[in-house]
């Protein structure tokens, strides 16, 4: 393709994304709703229900569920929201929303709805499991409802997204999704064990994106309440400005290049190539708030339970940093969606024998294991289901089941269930051992092979840690070596390719840890 052709197509490219815009726009006062709010989609139960949309400025708008009927006008800016009273569960209810015209929204629940998100292990679609094939032809489950967020990222906030709601079938959950095909694994076993234990609709929001980081997910707001990651509200801030000068400087290079093109096909001679076009930075998948504005600000302020997240693998050199910055996703999530400390439930990424240099995996372990002092937050471990060949375990049944127990004990009150394995609590050097006590024991500490336990070492003051035998002794574990007389630190799984044999009897693995700071 020649020169002239490639300019005439960057003109007509920008030429059409101009009148798309233009299109996208509303033109007319008909009363409009984001795509999230829409036939077959579930509603949170037992609790205040936001429905917001637009229509011309001033316009009254009523909207109607079952009994409930409530009605607001739009504002000079041509927006609306209200809020319809807390429901119980239940349905299938007809939805509708009434200003000059009249829109119906059918086959409406009202149940559990979570956000599921993160990178590419909860992307990963079910087709790509364990026993995939028995699994899609099982997924009959009509109350079990599924949205699938597209890629997109912007460098501001967008209010709207391209989604749609299914009720959970064979089909639906083989189809939606990219990654590895199909609806995410993970958000369809955990809502699956939701549905089935509190025999309630559940809606699942599938919004996660491969290969990226914890940042882009994060919005400003995030990033402005947590010290150590502040520094990226400058990136954010100073992302547009300065994408407008690199305009302003493309355009004058455009200006001096358009009449040198058009002499060249005067003289029909080669035309020069264009100026490169700048991008803004937040245009990128990996900036900060690239994705949040894309993909989850069109989901604000629809109401939902809670989220789980399973991220980190390429945050993985960030170490004890992750943990700040989990702390500025969540606390962002919790103040755009202002619904308080909502329930956040998180997947510590599962061991893997390449890909991690030295001990970056245990460290990012660490933090995530740091994480759990956040509010309402649980933790999955997966040293025992994981697959030290492949960065995708195929076993997405037994994560799912575990960010279950975590909601069903914590959000669901099912104060029964043990619903994470042991984690380090305290330790106490006891002449030539040390002995490590855990929360989360259950019913009592075993080896899950029933052999010695393993990945267990010990260090003296000269931190040279040596592999060590480790004992239950009731809801403990005494450590020790023969070659360390005076213990100082030990350490438990400390290696990318550690799966440990030690659990509670729930079966339920403990998380790798290390007692030192060294």
């Amino acid at each position: 393709m020649n020169r002239a052709r490639r300019s005439m197509i960057v003109v007509s490219l920008c030429m059409a994304a101009e009148c798309i815009v233009l299109a996208a726009s509303p033109a007319s006062a008909d009363v409009r709703l984001p795509h999230v709010i829409g036939s077959h989609m579930v509603l949170q139960r037992d609790m205040p229900v936001p429905i917001w949309g637009w229509a011309e400025p001033g316009e009254a708008v009523t909207v109607t569920l079952g009994e409930h009927e409530v009605t607001t006008r739009a504002g000079v800016d041509g927006t609306w929201r209200l809020k319809l009273p807390a429901m119980a569960a239940g349905g299938p209810h007809t939805m509708t929303v009434a200003g000059r015209n009249r829109i119906e929204l059918k086959d409406v629940l009202v149940g559990e709805v979570w956000i599921c998100s993160g990178q590419s292990n909860m992307d990963m679609g079910i087709k790509s499991v364990r026993d995939a094939d028995r699994e899609i032809a099982n997924a009959k489950y009509p109350q079990i409802r599924l949205l699938w967020v597209p890629y997109r990222t912007s460098p501001d906030p967008l209010d709207d997204a391209d989604v749609s709601w299914l009720p959970c079938s064979p089909e639906n959950v083989a189809t939606r999704g990219f990654f590895n095909g199909g609806f995410s694994a993970v958000a369809y076993f955990f809502g699956r064990d939701l549905h089935k234990e509190l025999n309630v609709p559940i809606g699942l929001i599938h919004v996660a994106w491969g290969g990226t980081k914890i940042e882009p997910w994060t919005p400003r707001a995030g990033f402005e309440q947590v010290p150590a990651v502040r520094d990226f509200v400058k990136v954010i801030d100073e992302a547009t400005p300065n994408f407008n000068k690199a305009v302003a400087r493309a355009l004058a290079e455009y200006e001096a290049w358009l009449p040198k093109a058009k002499a060249a096909m005067e003289a029909k001679k080669p035309v020069p190539a264009p100026p490169a076009w700048p991008k803004h930075l937040l245009e990128d998948n990996g900036q900060p708030t690239s994705i949040y504005n894309g993909m989850i600000h069109a989901l604000v302020p629809f109401a939902i339970r809670g989220a789980i997240w399973y991220q980190g693998e390429s945050n993985n050199p960030d170490g004890m940093l992750y943990f700040e910055k989990m702390k500025a996703l969540i606390g962002g999530w919790r103040q755009v969606w202002n619904e308080g400390d909502f329930p956040f439930y998180y997947v510590q990424i599962a061991p893997l024998d390449a890909v991690y240099e030295n001990d970056r995996l245990p460290r990012l372990w660490e933090a995530q294991l740091a994480a759990l002092t956040i509010p309402n937050t649980g933790m999955v471990v997966t040293t025992d289901i994981g697959d030290l060949k492949d960065i995708h375990p195929k076993n997405k049944q037994d994560v799912g089941k575990r960010l279950a127990l975590w909601a069903l004990a914590k959000t669901y009150g099912r104060d029964n269930l043990v619903c994470s394995g042991p984690l380090y609590r305290s330790m106490a050097v006891e002449g030539d051992r040390i002995r490590i006590r855990f929360d989360h024991v259950g019913s009592g500490l075993a080896s899950r092979d029933g052999k010695p336990l393993n990945w267990f070492e010990i260090a003296g003051d000269d931190r040279k840690f040596v592999q060590a035998e480790a004992t239950i002794d009731g809801d403990s574990v005494i450590v020790r070596s023969p070659e360390i007389s005076a213990p100082a630190a030990v350490r438990f799984g400390w290696n990318r390719a550690a799966e440990p044999n030690l659990m509670n009897k729930e079966g339920l693995p403990a998380s790798p840890f290390r007692t030192d700071k060294w």
